[in-house]
């Protein structure tokens, strides 16, 4: 069957969702690349036979959630206790992730819910919802031809950020005006 935007969402939507349920690979966390040249760190995602690589560019906070979470020596730190908490006390159910959308350096996510008294699915990027989903086990699913743009993607940002560091001056402040 294949899914369309109509099907899905209560309303058009502005990503294209062209994709069957076949074409989705569940994607499991696999690591943190954290020293990849850029200000940016990689969530690294692998498909449950381990062929398939998902670099997901997130923000610091996210990687250090993420970190948080997956340190399993230590006593359990949730940074999304009250969102959890929310969820249950709503009797909203998060069923599942799924990579959307590149726009520029950012990727996007589609989660689809049950029991939300308006929306089946609600549009993130990527690198601010990834540490909710892995603490929420929510299963994370990508095609392999988002698989593939992602990978574009990441590097296109380490080559910038290798780009900015050999040039100084391209990033220094030169004017009061700058930040």
């Amino acid at each position: 069957m294949m899914m369309t935007p109509d099907f899905l969402f209560s309303k058009p939507q502005d990503e294209r969702v062209d994709f069957t349920e076949k074409d989705l690979l569940l994607m499991v966390p696999y690591g943190l690349s954290l020293s990849n040249g850029t200000d940016r760190p990689f969530l690294i995602l692998k498909d449950e036979a381990g062929e398939e690589t998902l670099p997901v560019a997130i923000n610091s906070l996210e990687a250090g959630a993420t970190l948080t979470q997956s340190a399993q020596n230590s006593v359990p730190v949730s940074l999304h206790k009250f969102s959890e908490s929310l969820l249950i006390s709503l009797d909203i159910k998060l069923e599942r992730c799924v990579f959307v959308e590149i726009k520029g350096v950012h990727q996007y996510v589609r989660i689809y819910m049950k029991n939300h008294p308006r929306y089946t699915s609600l549009k993130f990027r990527a690198d601010e919802v990834m540490s909710l989903c892995i603490q929420l086990k929510i299963p994370i699913y990508a095609t392999r031809n988002f698989i593939g743009r992602s990978k574009v993607m990441s590097a296109e940002i380490t080559e910038i950020a290798q780009e900015l560091s050999s040039h100084p001056l391209a990033t220094a402040k030169t004017n009061n005006y700058l930040m």
